[in-house]
């Protein structure tokens, strides 16, 4: 077994203490016929620390397309030639979106909105469908809602949203690459305000953005040092029309390289399948993900691309003998 992987074993398994980004950067340069003993050290790992239940999550947008921001990879920016166009979602939408959701045997619904941040429409339509969904569902609110205000992040409180998604994206030195019109420390601001507050934090980010191996180390310090309750881990899912469009998808070895390195270095974290493993793993790159670290998924589609059926999801977990988290045991 490699060094890095008994030192691993040592201090994340044994004592529950992240790898470094001198160490994630180890695992991530590990060769091929390394990965199934990465592979299965993560799981360990998240056995030891998160237990078998996996979180299942539904998202829905309440507000999709015409955003202002540049984020690169983003269909939904109004700078780009990319076919979504701007549309609202309606609360009787919204509240049927939460049942179908808890149907699933999901526990969390997050609603998202594509914006800077959230203007005072967006608060008061997020009063409204709060109040709406916990009326109608047996299900936990969050939201994405794109960069906060003190007063803002109150009010969510105020609502009950009791989980807070704002991704990084990536690493601080490359973000300059990714997003032009606000700052990574304007997001990291955010995520200590949440954070603050008591909600909370769900954080991650994209892979394959054009990052080098080093600042995806670097990247994954980066969210140990915030120390989110979720990160959601996703691969880009090239978009006609954005600046990203053009470049390939992560390779699976890669991909599968990553998942661990994050588990290692966030060893109590639940790390969420997100968008685009479905053609960077594929169905069976999908199952050894969920046995390398991953402990909660997205069901059904993402908020611009198609996801697995929730159905083909919810019988891997059955399969794999991984219990589907319950909501009262998180209320």
């Amino acid at each position: 077994m490699p060094d890095i992987l008994d030192r691993a074993r040592a201090q994340v398994l044994t004592d529950g203490v992240g790898l470094d980004e001198a160490g994630i950067l180890e695992v991530l340069r590990l060769p091929d016929e390394d990965l199934p003993q990465l592979l299965q050290l993560a799981h360990e790992v998240r056995m030891a620390w998160c237990g078998p239940e996996v979180e299942v999550e539904g998202i829905v947008s309440l507000k999709t397309g015409g955003c202002p921001e540049d984020c690169h990879f983003c269909s939904q920016s109004g700078l780009f030639t990319s076919p979504v166009r701007a549309v609202w979602l309606d609360i009787p939408a919204l509240v049927e979106a939460a049942k179908q959701t808890a149907a699933t045997g999901a526990t969390e619904f997050c609603i998202v909105a594509a914006v800077r941040g959230p203007d005072e429409r967006l608060m008061a339509q997020m009063r409204e469908g709060v109040a709406a969904i916990k009326a109608a569902v047996d299900i936990q609110v969050a939201a994405s809602l794109g960069m906060l205000t003190q007063e803002q992040v109150d009010e969510l409180v105020e609502m009950g949203v009791h989980r807070y998604n704002h991704n990084l994206e990536t690493c601080r030195s490359y973000f300059p690459n990714v997003v032009t019109t606000h700052s990574w420390e304007e997001r990291w601001g955010t995520l200590k305000m949440v954070r603050d507050s008591g909600m909370e934090v769900c954080c991650g980010g994209i892979l394959g953005l054009g990052e080098t191996v080093e600042q995806r180390a670097e990247f994954a310090a980066q969210l140990a040092e915030l120390d989110p309750h979720e990160v959601p881990l996703n691969f880009l899912n090239p978009r006609p029309g954005t600046p990203l469009g053009d470049r390939p998808v992560v390779e699976g070895k890669d991909a599968l390289r990553a998942i661990a390195a994050f588990r290692l270095a966030m060893p109590r974290t639940i790390l969420r399948y997100a968008g685009g493993r479905e053609i960077t793993l594929g169905d069976l790159g999908t199952r050894d993900g969920l046995l390398g670290g991953i402990n909660a998924v997205i069901v059904g589609n993402y908020l611009t691309t198609l996801g697995r059926p929730a159905t083909a999801d919810l019988e891997l977990l059955q399969e794999l003998k991984m219990p589907v988290k319950a909501l009262s045991a998180t209320l």
